[in-house]
């Protein structure tokens, strides 16, 4: 069950794998990257994460690739690999060439991809989270997956810092966006809100599932505009992501999130959320 890397067609131990000084992601951020997980030794949700890939390609005029070929590569390298529970990074940067801030007229895209171990949240499913919200200072294009995160990730150790779990962008109007590596979610009143997808949040696949999940429960779900104020009188406040599943948020900016403990509706999500997935590789494996 080795951790492996795929460069440019080739595999090898992620340890010896690297880039020229020169691609562009390394010195422009210019770049777009997506994560799958696998579940009991299958990815969940391959094509909705290539489809997301592809569509930030087009967003940022990258040269066409071929779907199928980073399909049957990211498959190939995951089978080698032998992780059940993995976590599959591919970044495509758009290739190696002199520094300039032009385009590269001849430049091939670059293509890595990773597959590691990715550890479980059960923990937090239990405990919940703690949050702080922060002033949004990223860029206009978060619905663009690319490289360019240092805002997330200065955020992100701005809540480790003070003692939390992550931080959860609010405009300068109050409008709540997204946390660091996660879409946010409330329920309040029996129903499930979350930002409704704009250039100001990233289209989460796990969000989709959640709204789906939702919907065939009968579970009300709104996608509006809603305001800090709002997580703090919520019964129950959740994050969502590829690697996030449900995790659960008891206090915000040091407020409790209804009574302070994990509500009984995160839990039901979080659970249909690993019954989808569970089933899904089951279903692939017979």
């Amino acid at each position: 069950m080795p951790e492996l890397a795929y460069l440019n067609g080739k595999i090898l131990p992620i340890e010896k794998a690297t880039v020229p000084i020169e691609d562009r992601g390394y010195q422009f951020g210019d770049a777009v990257y997506d994560f799958i997980a696998s579940y009991k030794g299958r990815m969940f949700c391959v094509e909705e994460h290539l489809d997301r890939l592809e569509r930030s390609m087009r967003a940022l005029d990258f040269p066409p690739v071929s779907k199928n070929s980073v399909r049957d590569a990211l498959t190939h390298l995951f089978d080698k690999a032998m992780i059940e529970r993995a976590g599959i990074y591919i970044q495509i940067s758009r290739g190696v060439a002199p520094r300039t801030h032009s385009f590269p007229q001849s430049a091939g895209v670059q293509t890595v991809m990773t597959v590691t171990k990715l550890s479980e949240t059960h923990a937090y499913v239990n405990t919940g989270v703690a949050v702080i919200t922060l002033k949004d200072f990223r860029w206009g294009r978060c619905d663009i997956k690319t490289v360019q995160l240092l805002p997330n990730v200065l955020a992100k150790q701005k809540a480790l810092d003070k003692g939390v779990y992550d931080a959860i962008f609010v405009s300068d109007k109050g409008i709540v966006r997204e946390a660091t590596s996660s879409n946010v979610f409330f329920i309040s009143g029996g129903k499930t809100v979350t930002h409704p997808l704009t250039p100001n949040i990233l289209p989460g696949i796990t969000r989709i599932i959640i709204l789906d999940i939702c919907r065939k429960k009968k579970i009300p779900v709104e996608e509006r505009f809603y305001r800090v104020e709002d997580l703090y009188g919520a019964d129950e406040v959740f994050l969502t992501g590829t690697a996030t599943e449900v995790t659960p948020v008891v206090t915000v900016d040091g407020r409790p999130v209804g009574e302070g403990v994990v509500g009984v509706h995160t839990i039901e999500l979080y659970k249909a959320l690993r019954e989808r997935a569970t089933r899904h590789a089951h279903e692939k494996n017979e």
